[in-house]
Order: structure tokens, then C-alpha cells, then sequence
């Protein structure tokens, strides 16, 4: 794609962050800490756009003036249904919003409301206790059945494996051309905090988890477009040619954030369930950053089965992998 058309992709991702008006303070300034971090690649100024989607000095109209392809605007609308999803449901603001971009981008509406479903069918995936994210406990404690109950005996081992496990998933998620693998990622992170509150005794429901993630820094719509925005701004998101890229070589694009962040949530869901829920939300946050960076230092280390593991995932198969 053009500047230009990359441009007016990351705006429309903007418009569509702030278009219910309803985003936490938090959330809008991890989405302007964002901008402020990617600043500029291939001609595009994040924090320019950013203060021009927040001053409404751009419009739909422009955006779609910029989009001159049928690539760009049908991977545009994509990312701005991701977007509107990323935190749950789509409010009717962002249903009206998504309709208008369809029709000022002259998509196909049978064809935009497939995709829609999809995307919302991932963002609505309820938290059940599965195979997939389950975390292996030991025998059960010797005592009264209702502390047993509360407090069962957990393998820290096996907590740890599945957490490398979910890392090096959603590592090679991030890699994935497709948007609908990158809107995957927070979904799977929601299930690996389930599973391990479970195993230490805990019924979480989605609230719960969503505003575990808020506590320790993790904004929903600004993790989904520092996740994409990086993929964009390295050519890796999208189709080429027809064909889907798989540009698994093109490692400046990837941070190792995905596989960062998945790993810093798995070992402070750890560390707080098992202790009881006591953390202060300080001291949450101070973990969830500290943790954050030694995975980033493991990322490299483990980049060959993050490499591996996207050479096998199959992206029609995302929608199931999330709800099983």
C-alpha cells in the first residue's frame, strides 16, 4: 500500500476507537501513549493523526478519498470492525459508525457482514473451562471439603507451561497477516487468566478478567491497535497479490509483544490468585511491567517455536480455537 492509503487506514482505526465516546481516560491515553511510541514509519505520524481524529479535522469522506484500492479499503473496514469489537459487543454508536464505513467505502454488504459476524463471534466468545487453557492441578488438599474446594493444590509447573504455551500461541498469532489472528489474541489472553483464577479456585466471569487486564495496564481497544498498527506499518497485514503473506522473516514488524504480554498476564494471574487476591492494584501494575520486559528479553529465545507454531495455524480455524 501507498503512505497514503496506510495513512488513512490507521485514521479510520482512530475514528473508530473514539466513535462511542465512551473510552476510560486510561484507555484513550494508552491509545495516544501508542501513537506517541510508534510515531512515525513508511510517512505516517501517529500523533498527528491521533489530534486529528481527536480535533475532527478528518472524515470518512477522506479517508475513503485516500482508499483508491479494493485491498486497502476492504483491510480499512477489517481493521475498524476489530477495532469496535476488540472491548466486547458493538455498542449501536459503533453498529451505525461500521454501517457508514461500509457504504462510504463501497464495500459489499453481504461480504462486510460476514466479516462482522466473524469478528464479533471472537469478541463474544464466552470463558469456558477447556482443554485448551485449563491449568493442570495436583492432588486435591487434605481438609474440610469447602477450603479444599476454595483452595486446591496447584502443579506451579504445569501453570508455567501453559503460560509458555499461550505466549508462544499468541507470539505467532502477531505473525499472521490476517486481522481476524490478531483480534484472536486478547480473547485467548482472557481464557489463560480464567483458566489459572480457576485452578486456584476462583469462578471468574468475563467482567472480571476484562478489568483484571484494565488493573494491571491492559486496554482492550489500544492492545488490538498497537498489535495491528505494528503488523500495518510493517507491510505485514493484508493480502498480497491474492495470496495471504506469511511474512514470517520480517521480524523488525514484531516486537515480540504478543508473546510478551501473554506472558507477563499468565505469571501475575499466577501470583495473584495464588495469593489470595491481596495485590494492591500498584503493585499489580508494577509486576505486570516488570514481567513484561523479562519476556520481551525471552522473546528471542523462543522466536523459532513462535515461527514454527504460525507455519501450522490454519486462520479459518481462529473462530473455534477461541471458543473451545
Amino acid at each position: 500500500m501507498s503512505p497514503s492509503e496506510t495513512r488513512a487506514i490507521v485514521t479510520l482505526s482512530l475514528l473508530a476507537a473514539f466513535v462511542d465516546g465512551d473510552k476510560h481516560e486510561r484507555e484513550r491515553a494508552e491509545i495516544k501513549r501508542i501513537a506517541e511510541g510508534l510515531s512515525q514509519a513508511d510517512g505516517v505520524h501517529l500523533p498527528t493523526l491521533y489530534q486529528d481524529v481527536l480535533m475532527k479535522r478528518v472524515s470518512l469522506a477522506d479517508v475513503g478519498a485516500a482508499l483508491t484500492s479494493a485491498e486497502s479499503r476492504q483491510l480499512g473496514y477489517e481493521m475498524a470492525v476489530c477495532v469496535c469489537d476488540a472491548d466486547g459487543a458493538q455498542s449501536e454508536a459503533e453498529r451505525m459508525f461500521l454501517a457508514d464505513v461500509r457504504t462510504s467505502l463501497g464495500l459489499d454488504a453481504a461480504t462486510a457482514a460476514q466479516f462482522s459476524e466473524q469478528a464479533e463471534a471472537i469478541a463474544s466468545a464466552p470463558l469456558p473451562t477447556t482443554a485448551a487453557v485449563a491449568v493442570p492441578v495436583a492432588a486435591a488438599a487434605v481438609g474440610a471439603g469447602a477450603v479444599a474446594a476454595a483452595t486446591p493444590a496447584v502443579d506451579s509447573a504445569e501453570i508455567d507451561k501453559t503460560i509458555l504455551n499461550a505466549s508462544i500461541l499468541n507470539g505467532a498469532l502477531e505473525l499472521l497477516p490476517e486481522t481476524l489472528s490478531t483480534m484472536a489474541i486478547i480473547p485467548l489472553q482472557m481464557k489463560l487468566v480464567y483458566g489459572i483464577g480457576k485452578a486456584h479456585g476462583y469462578e471468574l466471569d468475563s467482567g472480571h478478567v476484562k478489568d483484571f487486564l484494565a488493573t494491571v495496564g491492559v486496554g482492550l481497544t489500544s492492545q488490538y491497535l498497537e498489535q495491528a498498527g505494528r503488523k500495518l506499518l510493517g507491510g505485514l497485514l493484508g493480502k498480497v497479490g491474492g495470496g495471504l503473506l506469511r511474512g514470517l522473516g520480517n521480524q523488525a514488524v514484531s516486537s515480540g509483544m504478543s508473546f510478551a504480554t501473554t506472558y507477563a498476564l499468565g505469571h501475575v494471574a499466577k501470583r495473584y490468585y495464588a495469593g489470595g487476591r491481596t495485590l494492591s492494584t500498584q503493585m499489580l501494575k508494577e509486576a505486570y511491567a516488570s514481567v513484561t520486559k523479562e519476556g520481551q528479553g525471552l522473546q528471542s529465545r523462543y522466536l523459532p517455536a513462535i515461527q514454527e507454531k504460525a507455519r501450522t495455524l490454519n486462520p479459518s480455524q481462529i473462530l473455534a480455537m477461541v471458543r473451545k
